[in-house]
């Protein structure tokens, strides 16, 4: 850091604690999970949150609590069911974790939520920031919640110039919040906080001139909030090609395969993939282009054309579907579509054979879900041709 945080005397403290809770009792988002003390529900709410939009969580949200409305309904939970719920959300072992933890609660602290921040943090999936809203809302400790968020406000606060990249810099923005956390409505100033950062500290375009810390907020008074954060790059993703076989049998079944235990997108289940080079992945793009006067459902024989179905008796439409796209946070998939037909209910490694209308009972990725909704835009057009 180049400089000191410089030390708030009591009576500033006072005066922003008093302002700023002012503001979030005029102003604070309505939502679901608020207006209660229900570690449970907190707790549920911020593990959803993570990575997540508010406006994307709150239907998820109100699914969840009716399904498992207690810790024990969670913690007897079947995965399947579990993940079903969770679907579309991302990052599944957020679900997987959320059940891991629930029967701790259920083992080591007789089915109530433990109400220590520390002990808190011993349950899987929980990190200082989890921990620290859920002692502060739902047992009204002081702890700071110190996320992404709450950095971004801190350092245009504070004038922080500490790398908030850098895991190092936690310790910095935990010390400078933690003297000026309101000790009665601790919970209420986190997600003050919260608020704050989503509507009106934001990234790119703060409006200062509505801000309530405006009076307290070094970047402003020397008009340097663009300059804050201060924020190594991330790596981009890397770009990894696909192609996918869309395989049904006589019966209209499909050929979907589970994924391994660990890993991305770990025993979650889609249709069958093969890793190809860029440069392959753009000469099938090419070579088997859609043309609008070959709209029909002409196959060919080409079981060669991926090595993973090599010698598999699968007939493959002369055209791709189509690319997709999806990011995750370390990589982008692209992955060009075949649709094949077979006589056999062949048996395929990790595969399983499963009807269309079954779908539903299956938990997909967004991956699978976007490679679904592609096949069947083409079975449209094809239909209305």
């Amino acid at each position: 850091m180049s400089s000191q945080l410089k030390k708030w005397k009591s009576a500033e403290i006072a005066a922003f604690q008093e302002q700023f809770l002012f503001w979030y009792y005029q102003h604070k988002r309505t939502l679901p999970w608020r207006g209660t003390n229900n570690p449970y529900y907190i707790w549920i709410s911020e593990i959803m949150l993570q990575q997540t939009r508010v406006d994307t969580v709150i239907g998820y949200y109100y699914r969840f609590i009716d399904k498992y409305p207690t810790i024990q309904a969670l913690a007897e939970a079947e995965e399947e069911s579990l993940l079903k719920v969770w679907e579309g959300l991302g990052y599944y072992s957020r679900a997987r974790n959320l059940k891991v933890a629930a029967q701790q609660i259920v083992a080591e602290f007789d089915g109530r939520f433990p109400e220590t921040f520390e002990e808190i943090q011993t349950l899987k999936g929980i990190g200082p920031y989890t921990a620290g809203a859920i002692s502060s809302i739902a047992f009204e400790l002081p702890e700071p919640a110190i996320d992404g968020n709450l950095m971004r406000v801190g350092s245009r606060l504070f004038g922080i110039d500490a790398d908030i990249a850098k895991a190092s810099s936690r310790k910095i923005f935990d010390e400078a919040f933690r003297e000026i956390i309101s000790h009665e409505a601790p919970g209420d100033m986190n997600q003050a906080f919260m608020d704050l950062g989503s509507s009106i500290c934001t990234p790119t375009s703060p409006d200062c001139a509505n801000c309530p810390l405006k009076d307290f907020c070094q970047a402003y008074q020397t008009n340097t909030q663009l300059n804050y954060p201060v924020k190594s790059k991330k790596v981009p993703p890397k770009d990894v090609y696909y192609v996918a076989g869309i395989i049904e049998n006589s019966q209209k079944e499909f050929l979907i395969i589970q994924r391994p235990e660990k890993g991305l997108l770990a025993k979650l289940w889609h249709y069958p993939l093969e890793e190809v080079s860029e440069a392959t992945f753009k000469e099938y793009q090419t070579n088997y282009v859609k043309q609008e006067q070959k709209l029909s459902l002409d196959l060919v024989a080409e079981s060669e054309l991926f090595e993973i179905f090599n010698e598999l008796p699968i007939v493959w439409q002369t055209r791709h579907l189509g690319e997709v796209k999806h990011v995750f946070s370390h990589l982008r998939w692209h992955v060009l579509i075949f649709y094949g037909r077979t006589n056999q209910k062949f048996d395929y490694e990790g595969g399983h054979w499963i009807a269309g209308k079954d779908f539903e009972t299956i938990t997909f990725p967004t991956i699978q879900q976007k490679l679904v909704a592609k096949f069947l835009e083409n079975q449209k057009v094809r239909k209305v041709l």
